[in-house]
Protein backbone atom coordinates (compact mmCIF):
# COMPACT_ATOMS: atom_id res chain seq x y z
CA UNK A 1 0.00 0.00 0.00
CA UNK A 2 1.13 3.63 -0.95
CA UNK A 3 0.54 6.62 0.74
CA UNK A 4 -0.81 9.87 -1.75
CA UNK A 5 -0.12 13.36 -1.22
CA UNK A 6 -2.92 16.02 -2.10
CA UNK A 7 -0.69 19.39 -1.42
CA UNK A 8 -1.73 22.96 -1.92
CA UNK A 9 1.47 23.80 -1.60
CA UNK A 10 5.40 22.58 -3.82
CA UNK A 11 7.13 22.75 -0.71
CA UNK A 12 5.25 20.44 0.83
CA UNK A 13 4.76 18.35 -1.99
CA UNK A 14 9.08 18.29 -2.22
CA UNK A 15 9.19 17.32 1.21
CA UNK A 16 7.22 14.36 0.76
CA UNK A 17 8.56 13.51 -2.21
CA UNK A 18 12.16 13.41 -0.48
CA UNK A 19 10.28 11.33 2.00
CA UNK A 20 9.35 8.67 -0.49
CA UNK A 21 5.69 10.07 -1.03
CA UNK A 22 3.92 10.53 -4.43
CA UNK A 23 1.36 13.27 -5.12
CA UNK A 24 0.08 16.60 -6.88
CA UNK A 25 -0.43 19.87 -6.29
CA UNK A 26 -3.62 21.45 -6.72
CA UNK A 27 -5.47 24.45 -6.09
CA UNK A 28 -8.75 24.88 -6.66
CA UNK A 29 -11.97 22.92 -5.53
CA UNK A 30 -12.67 20.55 -8.91
CA UNK A 31 -8.77 19.78 -8.83
CA UNK A 32 -8.89 18.52 -5.18
CA UNK A 33 -12.56 16.30 -6.13
CA UNK A 34 -11.04 14.87 -8.90
CA UNK A 35 -7.80 14.31 -6.92
CA UNK A 36 -9.52 12.49 -4.03
CA UNK A 37 -11.80 10.18 -6.73
CA UNK A 38 -9.12 9.58 -8.65
CA UNK A 39 -6.92 8.27 -5.29
CA UNK A 40 -9.96 6.09 -4.01
CA UNK A 41 -10.33 4.37 -7.62
CA UNK A 42 -6.48 3.37 -7.10
CA UNK A 43 -6.02 -0.04 -5.41
CA UNK A 44 -2.51 0.75 -4.27
CA UNK A 45 -3.06 3.41 -2.41
CA UNK A 46 -3.86 2.85 1.30
CA UNK A 47 -3.59 6.60 2.69
CA UNK A 48 -4.22 10.02 1.29
CA UNK A 49 -2.44 13.14 3.29
CA UNK A 50 -4.59 16.10 2.29
CA UNK A 51 -3.21 19.55 3.60
CA UNK A 52 -5.75 21.01 5.93
CA UNK A 53 -6.19 24.16 3.52
CA UNK A 54 -7.44 21.97 0.58
CA UNK A 55 -9.60 19.82 3.14
CA UNK A 56 -11.76 22.44 3.72
CA UNK A 57 -12.77 22.96 0.16
CA UNK A 58 -14.34 19.85 0.10
CA UNK A 59 -15.32 18.89 3.21
CA UNK A 60 -18.40 16.56 2.49
CA UNK A 61 -16.36 14.11 -0.06
CA UNK A 62 -14.10 13.64 2.68
CA UNK A 63 -16.82 12.81 4.95
CA UNK A 64 -18.27 10.66 2.09
CA UNK A 65 -14.75 8.58 1.84
CA UNK A 66 -14.28 8.23 5.43
CA UNK A 67 -18.15 7.06 6.11
CA UNK A 68 -18.23 5.03 2.89
CA UNK A 69 -15.08 3.67 2.00
CA UNK A 70 -12.56 1.18 3.99
CA UNK A 71 -9.62 2.23 1.30
CA UNK A 72 -7.33 4.86 1.05
CA UNK A 73 -7.85 6.20 4.84
CA UNK A 74 -7.79 10.49 4.25
CA UNK A 75 -5.72 12.52 6.77
CA UNK A 76 -5.51 16.44 7.13
CA UNK A 77 -2.52 17.48 7.73
CA UNK A 78 -1.04 21.37 8.55
CA UNK A 79 1.31 22.66 5.51
CA UNK A 80 4.45 24.45 6.37
CA UNK A 81 2.40 27.63 7.28
CA UNK A 82 0.73 25.74 10.17
CA UNK A 83 -2.19 24.38 11.22
CA UNK A 84 -5.52 25.86 11.12
CA UNK A 85 -6.94 24.09 14.40
CA UNK A 86 -7.16 25.96 17.52
CA UNK A 87 -5.19 24.39 20.42
CA UNK A 88 -7.83 22.74 21.90
CA UNK A 89 -9.42 21.07 19.00
CA UNK A 90 -8.63 17.54 19.90
CA UNK A 91 -10.25 18.43 23.38
CA UNK A 92 -13.11 20.02 22.02
CA UNK A 93 -13.59 16.56 19.33
CA UNK A 94 -13.30 14.13 22.15
CA UNK A 95 -15.83 16.58 24.03
CA UNK A 96 -17.98 16.82 21.62
CA UNK A 97 -18.08 13.02 20.49
CA UNK A 98 -18.39 11.27 23.66
CA UNK A 99 -19.94 13.27 25.40
CA UNK A 100 -16.53 13.64 28.74
CA UNK A 101 -15.39 16.67 30.08
CA UNK A 102 -11.31 15.81 29.83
Amino acid sequence: MKIFLISDNIDTHTGMRLAGIDGIVVHEAYEVDKALKDAVQREDIGIVLITEKLGKLVPELIKDIKLNYQMPLIVEIPDRHGTGRTPDSITRYVREAIGLKI
